[in-house]
């Protein structure tokens, strides 16, 4: 069961998310008491806004780098967690959560309470992780083949967001 100290960071993550998809947020009113994982990554982009990092899953194909919220972890935690561990990357996160969603990894599972976190890194910045599941830095406008293909315009708009903001001088973040 998932402790309550990672429900409560997730619900609060749930309502500060810039975008909803899949009804997440009636899908966690839903449940009073959530014994489902929750699941937690990152959507790098770098300072141009041009390229995404992205990890080469061996069944999803190409998808952000994230994992399993574990017990006693916020799922902003897990998801700096998960960024080192899967492309050796110490980035910040910014400040509010990307999006939510919820989605089944695979077909015998139960649906699961996603968060996407944002970071923008240089691409000057060394990449490592975990063996067999290599990263790379891959062109906003290309396509790259993953069991949700649908992430790739979640993730085109969001950072496209980013940019206007940045471009706008309204972004609340700095790059470092």
């Amino acid at each position: 069961m998932i402790d309550q100290r990672s429900v409560e960071a997730a619900v609060v993550d749930a309502r500060l998310a810039a975008s909803e998809f899949d009804d997440a947020r009636a899908w966690l009113r839903a449940r009073p008491t959530l014994t489902e994982p929750l699941s937690a990554e990152v959507w790098v982009t770098d300072p141009s806004y041009s390229h995404v990092l992205l990890v080469r899953h061996r069944v999803r194909g190409w998808v952000p780098p994230g994992g399993t919220v574990e017990r006693g972890e916020t799922p902003r935690d897990a998801a700096v967690r998960e960024l080192a561990e899967e492309t050796g990357v110490a980035g910040k996160l910014l400040p509010a959560p990307a999006a939510v969603s919820v989605r089944s990894y695979r077909a015998d599972w139960a649906p699961t309470l996603g968060l996407s976190y944002g970071a923008v890194v240089s691409r000057d910045v060394p990449l490592g992780g975990e063996a067999g599941q290599p990263p790379k830095w891959v062109d906003l406008d290309e396509e790259w083949e993953s069991a949700f293909p649908e992430d790739r315009d979640r993730i085109r708009a969001y950072v496209r967001r980013l940019a206007a903001d940045h471009l706008a001088g309204t972004a609340t973040w700095s790059q470092k």
